[in-house]
């Protein structure tokens, strides 16, 4: 049974179907309404009479109204918009114990109002578009979502006898509303969810399923869901009360769920709250952030500039919690990609940090220059023909400042292992000047032996060819080879 209710939130908004077992014919949304009436308040009728009334009211308002015009139905919208602010105030007030049959009956007309159809992406947006889009019928959603809120909230609402209307399918069903484009529905959502994980212990092991699963098709499948975000803030909260030692389940959910949410290139939209979710992970159990951090490499941008910037923010606030075993762990692919980043050409527009800048930008911390002290005979050495690169040419002159406080910071360190590092840079670049001069002076020559072979036309084209390659691939062996060939042409 459970398998089969989390295969069915891989589907949005699906349709019942007559032969299921578990559909309910009277769940079904309808828009044709109860023939309207005026009852009187619930708290001017007699106190015996308040069960029967509020039964009835409720029925009143299990009707879904259709917003597609503003002129349509209006009488009967307010009427019900009335009935539904009065259920608030009325469950709100405490005035009267809701028994099982009460309890069913508000959450059957809640699951009526609230599961819907949500309406397609809108995929045709443009980026520059502010605008959120807006449910139509939030008007009357507003206050079901309150009253349910009111309910749950509710001291006097039991949870050993809720959770037989608040069960396994009205959660799932109620984490597929997540994709609504409306903000102030998934602000609700997200509320009311988080209010349920903590009221309904028995609910937790399936929510967190359920919430792998969304993460699950949004990083394999759609990478299209609107509600990710709202989703991660919630587990944040969740992350925090884990208990030490931690269990092997919560730390597959880190590596086969978390550190994967870095590949879609929507990042931008939810990484503040995944990037907290992570750093929660890495300050209950330090020994993760080697998992987290070489999780980060696997998955850093090649291209996308503003994503860079990203990982690297996030970088920050892990090394921060990273003990010394875990860093010797990863520095060295770490602190490769780093010196790859301080060579960044990204040019600055409506960003307010470069690439190159915000690696620089980890220096800054202290925790980060102690661990790179500590290892500075591994970690100089990656960076510093990158740091010498920037100090030579980098574009950004702030780009310059911030090379130069660094170099100095090594100096400081280890002014022999600074030496060290600047010589054997220095017979790089000599080695690299020879090998380039080498170069020219070879195709120097071929090309006069071509020229004095003005009538081989084919000779000649067989030459060029041969530069062409050489200049793209750099490889001094295989030009030799082909000059050996075309020596022994010529010979022959």
């Amino acid at each position: 049974m459970l398998t089969k209710i989390i295969k069915r939130g891989h589907r949005k908004s699906p349709k019942p179907d007559s032969t299921d077992p578990e559909f309910d014919p009277e769940s079904r949304l309808v828009t044709l309404s109860p023939l309207m009436e005026t009852l009187p308040l619930l708290l001017d009728a007699a106190v015996s009479d308040r069960p029967a009334l509020l039964l009835k009211k409720l029925q009143l308002c299990s009707f879904y109204c259709d917003f597609s015009s503003s002129l349509k139905s209006a009488g009967e919208k307010e009427l019900k918009r009335q009935t539904l602010m009065e259920l608030v105030d009325f469950i709100h007030s405490g005035s009267l114990k809701l028994t099982g049959p009460m309890q069913e009956e508000l959450i059957r007309m809640v699951s009526i109002n609230i599961f819907r159809c949500l309406p397609p992406s809108s995929d045709l947006i443009e980026p520059d578009e502010e605008e959120p889009y807006q449910e139509p019928s939030w008007p009357h959603l507003q206050i079901v979502y309150e009253l349910l809120l009111r309910y749950i909230a509710s001291p006097e609402t039991d949870a050993k006898v809720a959770k037989r209307y608040i069960d396994h399918i009205f959660v799932l069903r109620l984490m597929e509303l997540f994709d609504s484009e409306d903000p102030r529905e998934r602000e609700y959502l997200k509320t009311l969810l988080h209010r349920i994980y903590g009221k309904f212990m028995v609910h937790r092991p399936f929510i967190r399923k359920a919430m792998n699963n969304v993460f699950y098709r949004f990083i394999f499948e759609t990478q299209r869901h609107c509600g990710i975000g709202e989703f991660l803030e919630i587990l944040g909260s969740i992350i925090n009360g884990f208990a030490l030692p931690m269990k092997e389940e919560h730390r597959l959910f880190l590596a086969r769920a978390l550190i994967p949410l870095h590949k879609p290139k929507s990042i931008s939209a939810y990484h503040y709250q995944l990037a907290y979710c992570i750093i929660q992970f890495v300050d209950k159990d330090s020994k993760l952030a080697e998992l987290v951090i070489k999780g980060l490499l696997k998955f850093w941008p090649v291209t996308n500039c503003q994503k860079e910037v990203l990982f690297l923010a996030e970088l920050e606030d892990v090394l921060e919690a990273t003990q010394a075993a875990e860093f010797q762990r990863c520095m060295l692919p770490l602190f490769g990609q780093i010196g790859r980043c301080l060579n960044s050409p990204h040019f600055q527009v409506n960003e307010k940090e470069t690439v190159a800048e915000r690696a620089l930008y980890l220096w800054n911390s202290e925790h980060i220059v102690t661990l790179i002290s500590q290892n500075r005979n591994v970690i100089l050495p990656l960076v510093f023909e990158a740091l010498e690169k920037n100090t030579q040419g980098h574009w950004n002159q702030a780009i310059h400042g911030l090379t130069g406080n660094v170099r100095r910071m090594f100096q400081e360190m280890d002014a022999e292992l600074f030496e060290e590092c600047q010589q054997q840079y220095l017979e790089k670049e000599t080695r690299t000047r020879e090998q380039e001069e080498q170069r020219e002076l070879t195709w120097k020559r071929i090309e006069a032996a071509a020229a004095n072979e003005g009538e081989d036309m084919v000779l000649a084209v067989f030459i060029l060819d041969v530069k062409l390659l050489g200049d793209i691939l750099f490889v001094d062996e295989l030009i030799n080879v082909l000059w050996f060939e075309f020596y022994e042409r010529l010979s022959r």
